[in-house]
């Protein structure tokens, strides 16, 4: 019998390896019974819901200063699955495997992916990067789907250690610096590392291989346009999508970034597109600012501090002045030398770009998606 596009399913070829994990017996219920499914931070991270029309709800922790709910229809998942497996392959032969837990979407993307197309599936959330790498030779994992900050953990706890069952690796969540690009091929020398740029809003933007040009973040997945509004003398502007694998709008919530215009979307995400179709992400609008009359995007300098091997992770910070209009303050979770660090931002972006101050954190505080808390830094900040 033919799958539905509308609805998910469990296929019975598929075997759950972790079945202990919270709220993969909430996920599977509601996959077998075609019920809604709400994803939300806390201990619960699915719940299972009777509706007539199968959804599924995304429930943002609130960490950038406002929690809310975004809806999506199963088809515009299904969509991006079937594109998957036929972009790379994909079946009922892999077994999937993903670091984070089920409230974080790219998590339950790859846990429904796997279920939908009937892999298996090693959720891997619950444990430490050392424990994370046995399990993933222990499950023969072929699959792996974990953000840039997961990632640099995981490589740091191997060693010299080499992992030879993984061919694909898909990073999600932020750009991942050639540093540990480089060490996730030493690490998974069988495996081709696949950059994925997108939101929970938008799912699939592009899409990065080894071949992508330095710096961009890829060119449009399949399926999806992409174009740059109004953009400034540098060719920056907001960019726009047009895709089959968007949201359908918030049910709780709502951000004045995310807007809607002739059936293109735009989430608030700058950036500038090459002749040739190469994306090269700034960061968020509303992350912007100015300093001398020139504007930051933290994200970008967030990258740069990040390429440096004793910078595990870094988090940006702009505080108003009154006269350059921002001064720049950075944390930083590693052994890096601040002096060495603002010289790199004057030398790879420009002083407007150099951080007043650097701190080094014992930990930076982060949330069940893999991504820093910037809520939870604020204080630290709020000190400089």
């Amino acid at each position: 019998m033919t799958a539905r596009k509308d609805r998910f399913h469990l296929s019975p070829e598929t075997r759950i390896l972790t079945p202990e994990v919270a709220g993969l017996a909430e996920l599977l219920h509601a996959l077998r019974e075609g019920q809604s499914i709400l994803a939300q931070p806390g201990a619960v991270p699915i719940q299972a819901q009777a509706e007539q029309t199968q959804w599924l709800y995304c429930k943002s922790s609130g960490s950038t200063g406002y929690a809310k709910t975004i809806r999506r229809s199963p088809e515009s998942w299904i969509r991006s699955f079937e594109m998957d497996r036929e972009l790379f392959a994909l079946g009922a032969r892999d077994t999937y495997a993903s670091l984070g837990n089920l409230s974080h979407s790219l998590t339950l993307f790859a846990a429904v992916a796997a279920c939908q197309i009937g892999a298996d599936l090693a959720m891997l959330g619950d444990c430490g990067p050392r424990e994370q790498l046995s399990r993933l030779g222990e499950f023969h994992a072929s699959v792996l789907y974990a953000t840039p900050a997961q990632l640099r953990l995981l490589r740091r706890a191997a060693g010299k250690r080499q992992l030879e069952g993984l061919r694909l690796l898909f990073s999600s969540g932020g750009k991942l610096d050639h540093e540990t690009r480089a060490g996730l091929q030493q690490l998974f020398p069988g495996a081709q590392v696949i950059e994925i740029f997108g939101a929970t809003e938008t799912s699939y933007m592009t899409i990065a291989g080894p071949d992508a040009l330095e710096g961009s973040v890829g060119q449009a997945y399949p399926g999806v346009e992409i174009r740059i509004d109004s953009p400034d003398a540098n060719g920056v502007g907001e960019i726009w999508i047009r895709s089959p694998f968007v949201f359908d709008g918030y049910v709780k919530g709502e951000s004045q970034e995310t807007r809607w215009n002739n059936g293109w979307l735009t989430i608030g995400e700058m950036g500038q597109l090459d002749e040739s179709g190469n994306l090269f992400a700034k960061g968020r609008k509303n992350r912007m600012v100015t300093v001398a009359d020139k504007n930051v995007f933290p994200e970008e300098i967030e990258a740069v501090l990040m390429r440096v091997p004793e910078v595990e992770i870094a988090v940006v910070c702009a505080v108003p002045d009154v006269l350059r209009g921002h001064v720049i303050h950075a944390a930083v979770q590693g052994e890096a030398s601040p002096a060495a660090l603002r010289q790199l931002c004057r030398h790879q972006i420009g002083d407007h770009a150099v951080p007043r101050s650097i701190r080094r954190v014992e930990k930076i505080p982060m949330l069940a998606a893999g991504k820093p808390d910037l809520q939870a830094l604020r204080d630290l900040w709020d000190d400089l």
